[in-house]
Parts: structure tokens; sequence; C-alpha cells
């Protein structure tokens, strides 16, 4: 299915150098402020008890912060939970008491400071259960990388697989990158889109890579920069309405998902925007400076057109 169809190939590698310019940049920055602010991971890694109150009426969440403010939970986070009446509240551990105490102690001080206030639900993770949940996250992600640097080895040239695993873990960086710079929690419902937009990118830069591959075997006498520029401007129409597809079911919830869904969409924002980007003006590039051409894919489009099955969409 096509929108439209661009008749002149875009000179996208004509870019290049600049883009991976800026790419490296962002890249650079993004381990910057991983290494010196961190994440900020919340309840799920670091262990802690989440209570959800509801008001009849709209809440007051700066009244709200001071009455815990008042009691000594100065670390707490307080923030609207799906509705302006509903409140999610977020408590570290606490060495000096229980769960239970804690919990009544700020049940406490939400019905001294409003006695409407509700305390709906708690919840409560462990510090041991957070250090499991973090390891089997890293884990995950671990392998995750791994699966999809196997996959990219065999279905692909080595060089088309190397930069297809540079652009995505460029990806991946970036979004935790931003998530330490501006300090947005990190939780598992991030780590999952994290872990969407691995495949989501990995998907963009296959059907990429194979309009190239392709292209190699039809465009005989054109040079390995009008081949990607013809396979990236080929796909165009593909890629936009894919992902403007997939950006407005994501900013549904984004801007109507409530609290709990804030994160994961906005992580997911930021991964499906810089993999398009890095699907085309870097992988595309850094294949071509690793010296992809027709001599070094002859021996898998001998094996394409040997079995024509391979050949069909």
């Amino acid at each position: 299915m096509e929108l439209f169809r661009i008749k002149k190939d875009i000179p996208f590698m004509s870019y290049g150098r600049i883009t991976t310019a800026i790419s490296l940049v962002t890249f650079i920055l993004a381990v910057f402020f991983l290494w010196s602010k961190g994440l900020n991971y919340g309840v799920d890694f670091t262990g802690g008890t989440v209570m959800e109150v509801h008001y009849p009426q709209t809440a007051d969440i700066n009244g709200i912060r001071k009455a815990m403010d008042g009691i000594g939970l100065k670390d707490a986070t307080v923030q609207n939970f799906g509705t302006s009446r509903d409140v999610l509240i977020r408590l570290p551990v606490r060495k000096d008491m229980s769960i239970a105490q804690l919990s009544e102690k700020v049940g406490a001080a939400l019905k001294t400071a409003d006695a409407q206030a509700a305390v709906q639900r708690v919840e409560s993770v462990g510090s041991q259960v957070g250090e499991e949940l973090y390891d089997n996250g890293a884990l995950a992600m671990l392998l995750v990388c791994a699966g999809i640097m196997a996959y990219l080895a065999i279905r692909f040239e080595w060089r088309f697989a190397v930069a297809a695993i540079i652009a995505n873990m460029h990806d991946v960086v970036i979004i935790l990158g931003f998530f330490a710079f501006f300090q947005w929690e990190f939780n598992l419902t991030v780590l999952a889109a994290v872990l969407a937009v691995l495949g989501y990118s990995v998907n963009e830069s296959v059907v990429v890579f194979d309009r190239v591959r392709e292209n190699f075997r039809k465009m005989r006498k054109a040079s390995v920069v009008q081949v990607i520029d013809n396979a990236i401007t080929r796909t165009m129409s593909r890629t936009i309405i894919t992902h403007a597809m997939t950006q407005t079911m994501v900013g549904s919830m984004l801007l109507f998902g409530g609290e709990v869904l804030h994160n994961f969409a906005l992580a997911l924002t930021i991964g499906i925007l810089f993999g398009i980007y890095s699907s085309v003006l870097v992988a595309s590039p850094i294949a071509m400076w690793l010296g992809v051409n027709r001599a070094n894919l002859i021996g898998d489009t001998q094996k394409k057109e040997n079995n024509p099955a391979e050949t069909m969409p």
C-alpha cells in the first residue's frame, strides 16, 4: 500500500556525515547523562510502597505534599492518577517502620488534611524483590539484544548486521538518556517500552536493508549510493504510514492514558521518532562506510535467484 510515490530519489546518503555526526553527539550526551545523573528508578526496582487515594473533589496535590512533608516523608512522590480526583503516592522503603505502620501513618496524615480522603489501594515491593526485578529486567534486555544480533547476523551479510545493531543500540541508549536527563521515573512499564522499541526499530532496518539487497540485483549499473538512496526513497511511503499509525495510537496513550501509561507512551514516542531516524540516516550510512557493495553480496544474491520463493514479498 502506498499513499504516494516519489519519482525522483532523495539523496539521503549525501547527508550521511551530518546525520551520523548528530547521532554521535546525541549518543555521547545520552551516555554522559546516564553516567552523571543515572536513572530515576521507580518503586518496582528500588522497593517501597504505592498508595492510591481517592477524593470526591479535585485533589489538592500541593496540600498532600505538605502533609507528607509534615510527617517526615519529603522524598514521597505525589501525582494525579487517571483523574484529577485520584492521587498516587509513592513512598521509598523505610527501615524504621513496617509497611503497615507506614501506610497507617500516611493515611492518618491524609485524613487530617482532608477528612474525605479515601485510601483505595496499598501495594508494596520489598527491597529484595525490587533488586530481583532489576536483575531480571537487565537480563531480559541483554537476551533481547543478543537475540536480535543473532537474527541479523543470520539474516544479512555482516556489514548490514553490524549497521543494524549499532542503530538499534543507538535508539535504546538515547531513550535511557532522555529518562536520565529529565529524571523521569524508570519502572517496569518503561522497560517493556524499551524492549518493544528494540523490536520495532530492527523491523524498520530489515525493511530498508531488504530493499537495498534487492536493488543490488536489479540496479546493476548504479553506484552503492544510488542503490541505497533508491531503497530508502521507495520505502518512504510504507515508513510514513507505519510510523504515523503507530504514533497515533501511542499519542492517544500519552495524552489520555493517565499517569500509569504516561512514561510507557513517552518511551515509545522517543523510540519511534529515533527509530525512523536511525534506520534511515544512521544504519544505512554505516553500512555504506563498512564497504557494502554488489561484490560482497554475490553469494547471497545467487542464493536468492536460485530459490525464487525467497524473493517473494
